[in-house]
C-alpha cells in the first residue's frame, strides 16, 4: 500500500486528504492507516459537500475538515467557508484566529468551553476571519436543498457517464460503491491519445464554446508540480500521466437536459476531429 509506505518512510504526523470533484477515496482504509501510525487526519472537503461514505458525510472522518462556500460549490455565498473539528483545542485555536479575543469566545455558539481557551487569545494572533451575517444568510437556505440538488446532479451525471464511456478513447472509472457522489462536474480520462491530440481535442471543445480544463496543464492549480510550497519528495510518474490525460468539465445545475445533449455532442465531435 503506497500510502502506508509513505507514512512510514516520511515519519508523517499529519495527512491532508483532498476530496476532489465530488468523489472520495477509501475512507475506511485511510482512517485505519492514520490510527495505526498515529497520523492526524485532515480533510480538505471544499469540493465534497453532500458527498458521503457509507452514509457518513465527508469531513466527518478526520479530526479537522475545511469546507468552502465559494462560487461553484454546493453551498455558494460567492466567497467564504467554514471549519469543522472534533478536537477541542483545535476548535479553540480556530476561534482565536477568527477573532475570539478579549473573552469574545463566549459569543461563539459552537466553540469549546471557556476553560479550553486558557491563554490562547494572548498566544495566537487574531486574523478577524469571522463569517459575517450576510454570508451566513446566503448559505443557510441552501443547506435544506443540498440533498435535492445532489439527486438532480447525479441523475444527469450517471446518464452522461454511460454515454461517454461508450466513446473511443474515453474512460470514466466507477466510484467505490460505498460513496454517494455529487456529480457537479465530470472528468474524462483520454486513453491512447498523445499530448498533441489531447490539446487538439480541447481546442475543438473550446471552439464550440465548451470550457474544458486539463488537470496536468502547467497553469492548473491542481497540478502537483505547481505546489512549490509543498514539493513532492519523489517522482510521481503514474500520477503525472493520469492528470495529463484527464480533462475536467463542469455540469451547471441550471442547465437544461438539452444543454447536456449539446455537451455530449461537442465532446464526441471534438474527439473525432482530434483523432482524424
Amino acid at each position: 500500500d503506497d500510502l502506508e509506505k509513505k507514512m512510514i518512510s516520511s515519519g508523517a504526523k499529519y495527512l491532508m486528504v483532498s476530496h476532489m470533484r465530488g468523489k472520495l477515496a477509501s475512507m475506511d482504509r485511510i482512517v485505519e492507516l492514520c490510527e495505526k501510525h498515529g497520523v492526524y487526519l485532515i480533510e480538505d472537503a471544499a469540493h465534497s459537500l453532500g458527498v458521503e461514505w457509507k452514509g457518513k458525510h465527508s469531513g466527518h472522518h478526520g479530526k479537522i475538515a475545511a469546507i468552502s462556500s465559494q462560487s461553484y460549490k454546493m453551498l455558494n455565498s460567492g466567497e467564504g467557508g467554514f471549519f469543522l473539528t472534533n478536537d477541542p483545542v483545535v476548535g479553540a485555536k480556530a476561534a482565536v484566529y477568527a477573532g475570539a479575543y478579549e473573552g469574545l469566545s463566549v459569543k461563539h455558539i459552537t466553540v469549546p468551553g471557556k476553560e479550553v481557551f486558557g491563554d490562547l487569545p494572548n498566544l495566537l494572533p487574531n486574523y478577524s476571519l469571522r463569517m459575517h451575517a450576510v454570508t451566513a444568510a446566503i448559505i443557510r437556505p441552501q443547506i435544506t436543498t443540498l440533498n435535492e440538488r445532489r439527486e438532480k446532479y447525479n441523475e444527469r451525471y450517471y446518464k452522461l457517464v454511460a454515454r461517454f464511456n461508450k466513446l473511443p478513447h474515453v474512460y470514466i472509472p466507477d466510484q467505490y460503491p460505498e460513496v454517494t457522489i455529487v456529480g457537479d462536474s465530470i472528468q474524462l480520462t483520454l486513453q491512447d491519445m498523445s499530448p498533441a491530440q489531447i490539446e487538439k481535442m480541447m481546442d475543438a471543445c473550446r471552439a464550440r464554446n465548451l470550457p474544458v480544463e486539463l488537470f496536468g496543464d502547467p497553469s492548473n492549480a491542481r497540478y502537483f508540480k505547481n505546489w512549490k510550497f509543498a514539493p513532492a519528495d519523489c517522482a510521481l510518474p503514474q500520477t503525472e500521466a493520469l492528470i495529463k490525460s484527464t480533462i475536467d468539465i463542469r455540469m451547471p445545475l441550471m442547465w437544461e437536459d438539452s444543454d447536456f445533449e449539446d455537451m455530449y455532442n461537442v465532446v464526441k465531435e471534438s474527439l473525432t476531429e482530434a483523432m482524424a
